[in-house]
């Protein structure tokens, strides 16, 4: 029967302009997952035809903002264990004191950072991850300047 209603001449019109409007929903979905990786800093490496070896730079810790711009962060050492050492790409040094009993070893890779809407990295409020999943809340940051 609808084949014979279709070989009507204008049948096919007719059937098209009594169906309702088709409503065509098109959903978008953005997933958007940012993480900076802070590397470790690499060691220096060893001069053979030194005559003797510097001593090794005694910090100490200063008072410093609660927050800092993630993107002023350019490397990562590990000195302590209750801490991690920053360094930042004007060359200074800032410590980041962690809470809750972290080991600071689990940042030998590099640690990992998921930055805020304000684009900083906010001790009490932050974490930072290590490459094996672990997490860190940071209690405080120092800063560290060369002892005299």
């Amino acid at each position: 029967m609808v084949l014979l209603l279709l070989a009507l001449p204008g049948a096919a019109q007719r059937r098209v302009a009594e169906s309702p409007p088709v409503a065509t929903v098109r959903t978008e979905v953005r997933v958007q997952r940012v993480i900076i990786r802070v590397p470790r800093a690499p060691f220096a490496p060893v001069a053979y035809s030194a005559p003797r070896a510097l001593p090794p730079i005694q910090w100490v810790e200063k008072h410093t903002d609660r927050c800092l711009p993630v993107e002023s962060l350019a490397a990562v050492t590990i000195n302590r264990t209750d801490s991690v050492d920053l360094l930042l790409n004007s060359g200074g040094r800032v410590r980041a004191r962690l809470a809750d009993d972290c080991a600071a070893l689990d940042f030998y890779g590099g640690l990992y950072i998921k930055p805020s809407s304000d684009g900083r990295m906010c001790a009490s409020r932050d974490v930072i991850r290590s490459r094996s999943g672990g997490q860190c809340r940071i209690s405080a940051f120092r800063a560290l300047v060369p002892a005299r």
